[in-house]
């Protein structure tokens, strides 16, 4: 019996623990599997690149490099003096050992180098990382092309709801009993998403951030709901470090209770309004 249990857990779990933390990106007949610290590292580099306005190319560019230099795991040890991210290496320009460390920090110091290639979007993806990198290994970035164009699309909020992390917990408290803090919540917005991010608690219900899903000074509807499903996966994506339990945004919500369930419509959730989903909002609300 214990046998036969274990083989249907199996087969029908792909083989992993119903409750292993972890992230995934799918779309159609592809996926896409990562930590959740990779997940977070992930939305990090979109949201740096979003905010600088960057085109979505840009950020599979960054995705792929960090994805064959450091498996998107912010190294603290490297070949020679490479560090982070990006493996970049203090010693030839790149900034200090503590803020080639730092994800923004690294992130930007990419972009700034990348944006500078003329052309840098119409080049093989090979092409454009190492003109930035100047790698011993300059073909390697392309075998990450696919990963990190499905992971671009669905963090840059182009493929709604293709993100989704496990908490390893069915429970709201996902951090095993750590709160969360909305201040902290918001601080991280406003670093990684820059002056675009507008997030306030005031008149919010309790541990809740809302961030208005337009960007700044308007835009078509189709950017507003683009830039709301960014939002929201970045906060699924960090739901592990900043303690998040419920995201909600355009009559979807994740709940870190019922993650292994995924993005689900929002009265079909434990506890879900549809009310409490919409309104051009992503709302964003932490473990107690």
């Amino acid at each position: 019996m214990l046998a036969a249990a274990a083989y249907v857990a199996y087969h029908f779990t792909g083989g992993k623990s119903p409750r292993e933390a972890g992230c995934v990106v799918r779309s159609d007949d592809d996926r896409f599997e990562l930590t959740q610290d990779q997940a977070a590292n992930a939305a990090t580099i979109a949201a740096v690149g979003t905010a600088r306005r960057l085109p979505e190319r840009a950020v599979t560019i960054a995705l792929a490099t960090a994805l064959q230099e450091s498996r998107l795991d912010n190294l603290d040890h490297g070949d020679r003096d490479s560090l982070g991210l990006f493996q970049q290496r203090p010693s030839q320009g790149w900034g200090t050992a503590q803020e080639v460390q730092d994800p923004v920090y690294s992130t930007n110091a990419f972009y700034d180098r990348l944006v500078k290639i003329k052309g840098y979007a119409g080049l093989p993806l090979t092409v454009a990382a190492q003109k930035v990198q100047k790698s011993g290994f300059p073909d390697a970035y392309a075998k990450h092309e696919a990963d990190a164009t499905l992971l671009s699309a669905a963090l840059v909020g182009r493929k709604p709801a293709e993100l989704s992390c496990t908490t390893g917990a069915d429970r709201a408290d996902s951090a095993g009993g750590a709160a969360g803090d909305t201040a902290l919540v918001t601080a991280r917005l406003k670093r990684e998403f820059g002056a675009g991010a507008r997030p306030k608690t005031a008149g919010e219900p309790a541990r809740t951030v809302s961030v208005p899903a337009g960007p700044p000074g308007g835009g078509a509807a189709g950017d507003a709901v683009r830039r709301g499903w960014q939002l929201a996966q970045w906060s699924v994506a960090h739901a592990h470090d900043l303690k998040v339990s419920v995201v909600s945004f355009a009559g979807m919500q994740w709940q870190a209770a019922r993650s292994g369930s995924g993005w689900q419509k929002a009265a079909e959730a434990a506890g879900g309004s549809p009310d409490g989903a919409g309104g051009g909002f992503v709302r964003i609300t932490v473990a107690q």
